[in-house]
């Protein structure tokens, strides 16, 4: 049974697990090692010794923690204690829900008024909660506490939670842990992750079983051909071990060893620095993405506010414009400050057309009035908390509010001169350029909301005793509320083109009777039982009449550097762009114009809400009717739309050049991969900052992680790290496309070399009756695979058809990738028909020239064998590397030198003759030339298009 030495069956097979084991164990102890980091982050926590320290991971349900301004909430707690004066705190949940917004959150109001943190392990109380649930956006419990008299029973409500992933935006707080480990809601909002395997891997699989069939039948055949004589079952045996170098067993280190090697040179790729491979075993699937689905905050955009336009329908005002602003409301206030009497009498003498100075005045003064900005002093070392409240200290003055929009809002005015200093629950106190304070009382709020879209707010000047009313809010409802004019419309429309975040800002004078008889109305209408809602909102209607327009503004939420050409890029490559966002619909569509996501000149439809499945069904035919259109589709319409119209849905989103989903959920996020990949078969790459993301990225095909400013969460659950959207474009267009175009040569050509010698088997055990007598034993067979084509063949992993610049610059050369013709059963058969050609060619070739002395028959084949095998690798490089020159020289060297030491196998005195040496050379000659004249001619009539572009 057995056919030469043992070793040459388990040392390569040992070989081949050793290597694989290896690489997988250095990758789980990385991902180990990043876990540990992320568990040891230390916090405060509240015991009856004091405050002591304790890791994340050693948290535990019912502990008091105290988490600082600027630090993540490490589990799902409680709200008891806030050190804001006004008694509540803001949240940061884009790493929750993907919301830019801020949220006020409120501690329990009895733990909020004992006089010290320490006093909490005083009290005998107790949370009651429901059982963990995926739902971030809605909490029911109570807080109990038993030693007062009567006991004192609160509800709770998302208003009284701290989710973790969470940053403490103001104050320190103190919370009681709820839900830990797997009960969190972040943890329950990320699907399991699964284990990625590459579609490369998958496809030389297949190429593998297809060989293992091959082997079964030549096998057979060799035996069919002995007409099944004696023992036959134990020659097909011997014949499979044989032939058992038709199945690569190479294959696999070789191909793992280049994906380390292409890991290695993406880290080091000083292009796109700081660039991480985490897993290892997937880089040729960046080369074949037909979907991008991203995130937008902290993906896309940088989630900072820029003021960028006040327009006042004669005249706008661009950044490069604002010192006009700045000169204007200083103009104002040195004139009031001169002659007060002069400028009323004036003010009432050109109501009708009122000067340029004081429209802007109005405008600004509007903006700086109408929002929920709260101006929060610091100490900053040098002046206390208490002082710099006092004096409206500058340097120490922090903006704190739900929406960053809110924010660029007020820095603007405070950059043209006018400053919120102050603001409490009834008044608000702004500073003029002259330093004087303005104080105003605040009558009523109006709250923005997502269904009335938009804010108000009424105020009485101290100075004057002028009541006004002042609104903002989005162009679609304020049309309607604002006087008739002629430019609204269009300049919104300019401005949303611009990718410019639009608010309408407008007012209305009211004198103390008109205020009183809003007043009683309001109070009314807020106590009544039965339809409360819909009555207050009716009052508010009856002041948001005939309202006089002051401005527009436009603030840009600035985009990460070089987003637009990165997205021109991907899209002339032939990959689509889905944008993924927990965002507004409006925000998400600013977002993806500013973008370039969608282009100028493409329409986008906006998918109504639906919520039933005869709302869905007219709205999937009315977008039906849509050609090269833009799909924007909030996260309930979606789920609305997949639970009836799935299959339709999916097959009209396919064919959008772009898709915004918003308000999506992170477990939506996911589906929406999941769906992409079922119904296209496509490969898809999700990238994303944020912990919302992690479900995304680990459904996806090939997770990208971009290490912002929120965290790392994305980044350690991504298979590929980078720390700018803009570095995607050259690790898709330069490393994919590299690293499949490499590993597919590398594969052909470790398939092309076994099957040359299985070949040359054949024929040998044909000419021989037959014979199941191995034409090379021992050392020649593992020597052959390993020390004397390796190093060639391995080097192929650093071949390029093209630069990397010339790449980026022609992203349409990856589209080829798209179809897989590296790889494909095409390619497999050309290289088994060139292995067959030349394993026949080189054994005949041996046969028919040495017909005297068949002693050397091994010694001449082998030679030429080597020898082809080092040619063809030469025939197949593209771009020369010295190392490659290395590789080639170094295996034809340690192949002579090694010829002292096979004198069992070889003849060395005959190899030193003249007439072995015009053999092999013809021999290698005739296996190899007309593949080098294939290749010219192919070259010559039918280039690939890379040549193309490098001729």
């Amino acid at each position: 049974m057995r056919l030469g030495a043992l070793y040459t069956y388990w040392v390569p097979l040992g070989f081949v697990l050793a290597v694989t084991v290896i690489r997988e164990a250095a990758e789980e102890l990385r991902c180990y090692m990043r876990d540990k980091e992320v568990n040891s982050q230390i916090y405060s926590k509240l015991t009856a010794r004091g405050t002591v320290k304790v890791k994340s991971s050693n948290i535990q349900v019912g502990d008091l923690i105290i988490v600082e301004k600027n630090q993540r909430v490490p589990a799902d707690m409680i709200f008891l204690r806030t050190s804001e004066k006004n008694g509540s705190c803001f949240l940061r949940t884009d790493q929750l829900d993907g919301e830019t917004d801020w949220k006020l959150r409120l501690p329990v109001t009895c733990t909020q008024r004992l006089p010290t943190a320490s006093d909490l392990l005083q009290i005998r109380s107790y949370v009651y909660a429901e059982e963990p649930n995926i739902d971030i956006h809605n909490f029911v419990g109570t807080f109990t506490r038993e030693d007062s008299d009567p006991p004192v029973n609160e509800s709770l409500s998302i208003e009284n939670t701290l989710w973790a992933s969470t940053v403490i935006a103001s104050g320190t707080v103190v919370g009681v842990v709820l839900y830990t480990g797997r009960e969190l809601r972040s943890v329950m909002n990320t699907s399991n992750p699964r284990s990625k395997i590459g579609l490369f891997d998958l496809e030389v699989n297949c190429l593998t079983k297809i060989l293992f069939g091959a082997l079964v039948v030549v096998s057979l055949v060799m035996v069919a051909l002995q007409h099944f004589a004696g023992r036959w079952y134990l020659q097909i045996i011997r014949f499979l071990l044989l032939f058992s170098n038709i199945i690569p067993i190479s294959l696999r280190v070789n191909l793992d060893m280049g994906k380390i090697v292409y890991s290695w040179v993406i880290r080091r790729d000083s292009k796109i620095p700081g660039t991480v491979v985490r897993s290892s075993t997937i880089p040729e699937q960046l080369g074949r993405i037909s979907y991008l689905l991203t995130d937008k905050t902290g993906t896309l955009t940088q989630n900072e506010m820029v003021f960028k336009r006040l327009h006042l329908g004669t005249v706008a005002y661009g950044l490069d414009s604002m010192d006009e602003v700045q000169s204007h409301i200083f103009s104002i206030y040195t004139q009031q400050a001169q002659d007060p009497p002069a400028v009323k009498g004036l003010s009432l003498a050109t109501k009708v057309r009122r000067s340029m100075s004081s429209r802007v005045h109005e405008a600004v003064k509007a903006i700086a009035l109408c929002h929920n900005v709260t101006p929060v002093y610091e100490s900053n070392g040098v002046t206390d908390q208490a002082e710099a409240e006092r004096h409206y200290e500058d340097s120490c003055r922090v903006y704190q509010a739900s929406s960053p929009d809110e924010v660029a809002l007020v820095q603007w005015t405070e950059s043209v001169g006018l400053t919120l200093v102050g603001r409490d629950q009834s008044s608000v106190q702004l500073r003029s350029p002259g330093g004087h304070i303005l104080n105003f009382t605040i009558l009523q709020i109006f709250p923005f909301t997502y269904e009335s879209k938009r804010m108000g707010i009424i105020v009485r000047d101290e100075s004057t005793g002028e009541i006004t009313f002042y609104m903002k809010g989005a162009d679609v409802v304020m049309a309607g509320i604002v006087q008739y004019n002629d430019w609204l419309e269009e300049e919104c429309g300019n401005m949303a083109r611009e990718g410019l975040r639009v608010l309408v800002v407008a007012k209305k004078s009211l004198t103390e009777e008109q205020y009183q008889d809003f007043e009683a109305r309001y109070v009314q209408a807020k106590l009544s039982v039965h339809d409360r809602s819909l009555k207050v909102a009716t009052v508010i209607e009856s002041l948001e009449m005939e309202m006089e327009l002051l401005c527009l503004t436009g603030v840009e939420d600035q985009l990460q550097t070089d987003v637009r050409p990165t997205l021109e890029t991907l899209r002339n490559a032939g990959i689509k762009v889905w944008m993924l966002t927990g965002d507004k619909l409006e925000t998400a569509t600013c977002t993806a114009k500013n973008a370039h996501l969608v282009t100028r000149t493409q329409d986008i439809h906006i998918f109504r809400l639906v919520t039933n499945r005869g709302e869905a069904h007219l709205e999937l035919n009315a977008f039906r009717r849509k050609h090269d259109c833009a799909l924007v589709i909030s996260g309930d319409s979606l789920e609305v739309c997949l639970k009836y119209y799935e299959c339709e849905f999916m097959e009209l989103a396919c064919q959008c050049p772009a898709v915004v989903c918003c308000r999506c959920a992170p477990t939506q996020k996911a589906q929406i991969v999941r769906l992409l990949q079922e119904r296209t078969g496509k490969l898809t790459c999700a990238v994303g900052d944020g912990g919302n993301d992690v479900s995304m990225i680990q459904e996806a095909d090939c997770g990208v992680g971009v290490e912002g400013k929120e965290g790392k969460q994305a980044s350690l659950a991504a298979d590929f790290s980078i720390t700018q959207f803009k570095h995607l474009g050259r690790l898709l267009m330069v490393h994919g496309r590299n690293s499949y175009k490499r590993s597919a040569a590398l594969s052909q050509f470790v398939i092309h070399r076994s099957l040359c010698i299985s070949t040359m088997q054949a024929v040998f055990s044909s000419v021989f009756y037959f014979a199941s007598v191995p034409l090379y034993q021992g050392f020649l067979i593992i020597g052959y695979s390993t020390i004397y084509t390796m190093f060639p063949v391995f080097s192929l992993v650093l071949d390029k058809d093209v630069k990397s610049e010339v790449a980026m610059l022609y992203p349409e050369l990856y589209k080829d990738l798209l179809k897989g013709r590296p790889l494909s059963y095409k390619t497999f058969l050309i290289w088994v028909l060139i292995s067959i050609y030349q394993g026949s060619i080189i054994m005949y070739g041996a046969l028919l020239l040495f017909e005297s002395e068949f002693v050397h028959i091994v010694a001449i084949s082998f030679t030429s064998l080597i020898l082809t095998e080092l040619l063809m690798v030469a025939l197949t490089i593209q771009t020369w590397h010295w190392l490659m020159i290395v590789a080639e020289l170094l295996s034809l060297s340690c192949y002579i030198a090694s010829l002292v030491f096979l004198h069992e196998f070889i003849d060395v005195y005959f190899i030193a003759t003249l007439s072995f040496l015009w053999k092999v050379t013809v021999i290698t000659l005739v296996s190899c030339l007309p593949l080098y004249v294939l290749k010219y001619l192919r070259r010559r009539f039918s280039p690939p298009s890379y040549s193309k572009l490098t001729s």
